[in-house]
């Protein structure tokens, strides 16, 4: 199966990029979109490479990289009560949120921030880069992944 290439964003208050480098792994929960999810259970597998994007942040950036080591499985928080992300609706037999495993490779020695990003050509077509695009998984071409690579050389 071919390497996919994915942008995950995250507020840097909850999960940055420092605390992956911190940890060296987690867990990807509390995603709570349903193709975000689809996304998450059936597209991202082990090998995927990972922008680690800073949302809600001044400026908001791509600040680094990992990659996916464990395959979609069901999120865990969706059976916590009292858990911000717990979902009253998921059964133990039945999940309906699911998550995946990164690793961290590399933080980026400057932020990529989405204004620079908006100046260059060849991202012209970025899931991240259209108007109204909210999902916090998205989808990235290998061609859009050595771009932003490259500029953060």
């Amino acid at each position: 199966m071919a390497t996919k290439y994915w942008l995950f964003k995250s507020e840097p208050g909850a999960y940055s990029i420092d605390d992956l480098e911190r940890d060296g792994r987690t867990f990807w929960d509390g995603v709570r979109n349903y193709q975000a999810r689809n996304m998450l259970r059936d597209d991202i597998k082990t090998g995927d490479h990972v922008l680690f994007y800073h949302s809600n942040a001044d400026p908001p950036a791509v600040v680094g990289t990992a990659v996916v080591v464990a395959d979609g499985y069901p999120d865990h928080t969706q059976f916590e009560q009292g858990h911000p992300k717990f979902d009253p609706k998921a059964k133990e037999d039945a999940p309906r949120w699911f998550m995946v495993d990164i690793a961290f490779e590399r933080k980026f020695a400057t932020p990529l921030s989405l204004e620079s990003l908006r100046t260059q050509s060849k991202l012209a077509d970025m899931e991240l880069l259209r108007k109204g695009s909210r999902l916090s998984v998205q989808p990235v071409s290998r061609q859009e992944f050595n771009t932003i690579l490259k500029l953060a050389d």
